[in-house]
């Protein structure tokens, strides 16, 4: 056997493999997926923080809340489901280790984004991160067509990384671009 072959990557091939790589979770970890209509996402997270972890998903609606419901008892794992707005999360602080919003963000108005980061700041624990995934800023036609339902301030003021530095998270970086999103964290500081 070739020594190089022992140590080969594999490629990942599953449709979730790229987003839970970029989640970073491990066991025991507690985090949350706020809205959007990725109902599958959280039960890809649910699944990698186990039954010693915890997962959380927020709805705008009655109806979505059924949707994450369903996908979570689909799956067969554990999702606990609020409806409730990004602006007024309805958590304890400190509480989790990851937030994720995923193509929220840009289209929300800039009060609604600002006291939104500001919630997730508040529930994530003392260096807990919150993960934000939009789509890609295209070049040509197809930045028109995907920037329509962005808020224009959001974009001008630096996009994800922008809007997570304004708002005191640390170590903002952008993680990954690729298959049509783009991947920041921030972190909430250790310091006080």
């Amino acid at each position: 056997m070739n020594i190089l072959s022992l140590f080969s990557l594999k490629k990942s091939t599953g449709p979730r493999d790229l987003e839970l790589s970029m989640a970073g979770l491990k066991l025991g970890d507690s985090v949350l997926q706020i809205c959007g209509s990725d109902y599958g996402l959280i039960t890809t997270l649910a699944k990698a923080v186990g039954l010693s972890g915890q997962a959380f998903a927020i709805a705008r609606t009655q109806h979505d809340a059924e949707t994450f419901e369903r996908g979570a008892t689909d799956a067969g794992v554990l999702v606990d489901v609020k409806v409730a707005t990004l602006e007024a999360l309805p958590f304890k602080d400190d509480f989790f280790d990851l937030v994720v919003i995923k193509q929220v963000l840009g289209e929300l108005t800039q009060n609604d984004r600002v006291r939104g980061l500001q919630e997730a700041l508040r529930v994530l624990r003392t260096g807990g991160r919150c993960l934000i995934i939009d789509p890609s800023m295209r070049g040509g036609l197809g930045a028109i067509l995907s920037r329509q339902s962005l808020d224009p301030r959001y974009i001008a003021n630096g996009g994800p990384q922008g809007a997570l530095e304004q708002e005191g998270f640390h170590g903002v970086r952008l993680l990954a671009e690729r298959d049509g999103l783009r991947f920041v964290e921030g972190a909430k500081s250790t310091q006080t």
